[in-house]
């Protein structure tokens, strides 16, 4: 993928840790970046899994051999990424394309990644909460740790702020017209005075809103990219749910481990 994948002027990279809110956050980029082309009443997020209006992972599709589905994603495309910052192709961080970077409280981040690999019927051996808690602690994450991902990407867009935008969860949450705002200012397609007084934001917010996309038949029954059922990727959410699976001795030390890696950094969740 370094190697060969080539970066378009006009891409938008979604880019996060796991189960940091990248599905909403690829529905909401696709739904902004082609609103012109699709009738809400009929749009491509009603029918497919956000996932399968973008092309969900790169780097999942280089490790497969079918770099030929890059060519059936539409114009401008949104490619989402889980590898950091250092590991992205040069032809990404060389071109003009803008990277949306959505980070999440690493406790939470936790509780639903352990959710989600437990579901899977190949991942058939017991695997407790609290030895993903080791785990994760010690940073042994199929893409590192959190915190020097997080880092990566936030110190880059310090020095290239127009290069990447750093948005969070948990902010997106309490205020997402604000942060889908934020985002097509960006990504270079704002919202004109016309669009925001008859409340396309707000209708973009609805059309991507967890549950409107969790009750739709193909997300409780379809499965897309790699057979994972799409229901996986909708759980519940939330902001806290970690304080349901942790105890306060857990809470404390992973919250002193993000205090001591994010010490050099003005970045705090």
């Amino acid at each position: 993928m370094q190697e060969v994948f080539k970066s378009q002027p006009s891409d938008v990279i979604i880019a996060s840790f796991m189960k940091s809110g990248t599905t909403w956050l690829k529905a909401l980029a696709f739904a902004v970046l082609h609103r012109e082309k699709y009738y809400l009443s009929s749009h491509p997020l009603l029918k497919l899994n956000p996932h399968d209006c973008v092309l969900p992972i790169i780097e999942h599709h280089y490790a497969t051999r079918d770099e030929h589905y890059l060519e059936s994603v539409p114009f401008p495309r949104v490619l989402g990424t889980h590898v950091s910052y250092s590991m992205l192709p040069d032809s990404i961080k060389t071109s003009t394309s803008k990277i949306v970077y959505i980070c999440r409280d690493p406790k939470d981040v936790l509780v639903s990644l352990w959710h989600m690999v437990t579901k899977f019927e190949w991942f058939n051996k017991p695997f407790t909460f609290a030895k993903a808690f080791e785990l994760f602690c010690e940073g042994r994450m199929p893409y590192g740790p959190v915190w020097d991902h997080v880092l990566e990407y936030y110190t880059k867009s310090i020095h290239s702020p127009k290069k990447i935008l750093i948005l969070k969860y948990e902010e997106m949450l309490k205020d997402p017209s604000d942060g889908v705002v934020k985002m097509a200012n960006f990504i270079g397609c704002p919202f004109s005075e016309d669009e925001m007084k008859i409340g396309w934001v707000e209708k973009i917010v609805e059309l991507c809103s967890f549950n409107k996309l969790k009750d739709l038949d193909v997300n409780k029954n379809g499965s897309g990219a790699g057979n994972v059922p799409n229901n996986y990727y909708f759980r519940k959410a939330v902001v806290g749910d970690w304080q349901n699976f942790m105890t306060p001795e857990m809470a404390n030390t992973l919250d002193e481990i993000t205090k001591e890696k994010f010490s050099d950094s003005t970045f705090t969740y």
